[in-house]
């Protein structure tokens, strides 16, 4: 089992034992995320356990779904929904890399430009393969996209 597995483990273990209602529902969800993650990516011949950056992967996927959730609620006037999603991120933000200021995402994508020696749009690609592992968890890829872009004159 992976390091940020068994973390997570061990922080349900302890909600339950501490009788932490809504952090234990939050972890289960995190848990069977994670097992749904494990599930679609199985092969013939074996289960591939999730890897750390799988894991943060699918941890980054679901507080995006949550913030999304939280922007819908708050606009249909949901203060009782909006409040179960942000207990909700708060908790998944424990286990996620702390996440990077805007400044240093910029610094971070012009180095990757250098890095691959972007000149123009058309190598955006390279420029964002370059930064996904890096920054995945860290920081929004819409933010990165958008940096990349104006690093490339886009």
């Amino acid at each position: 089992m992976s390091e940020l597995r068994q973390r997570i483990a061990d922080a349900t273990s302890a909600a339950v034992r501490g009788r932490e209602r809504e952090r234990v529902k939050a972890l289960r969800l995190v848990n069977a995320a994670i097992k749904q993650a494990e599930i679609d990516g199985r092969r013939p011949g074996g289960v591939p356990e999730l890897q750390d950056d799988d894991v943060v992967a699918v941890l980054a996927r679901m507080r995006k779904q949550r913030q999304d959730s939280v922007a819908q609620f708050a606009q249909a006037g949901r203060a009782d929904l909006v409040a179960i999603e942000e207990r909700e991120i708060a908790v998944i933000e424990e286990f996620l890399p702390t996440a990077l200021t805007e400044s240093e995402v910029e610094a971070k994508v012009a180095a990757a430009v250098d890095l691959v020696g972007a000149t123009a749009m058309r190598d955006m690609g390279k420029v964002m393969a370059a930064l996904k592992t890096e920054l995945a968890g860290r920081a929004d890829m819409a933010l990165v996209g958008r940096l990349v872009r104006a690093a490339l004159g886009g």
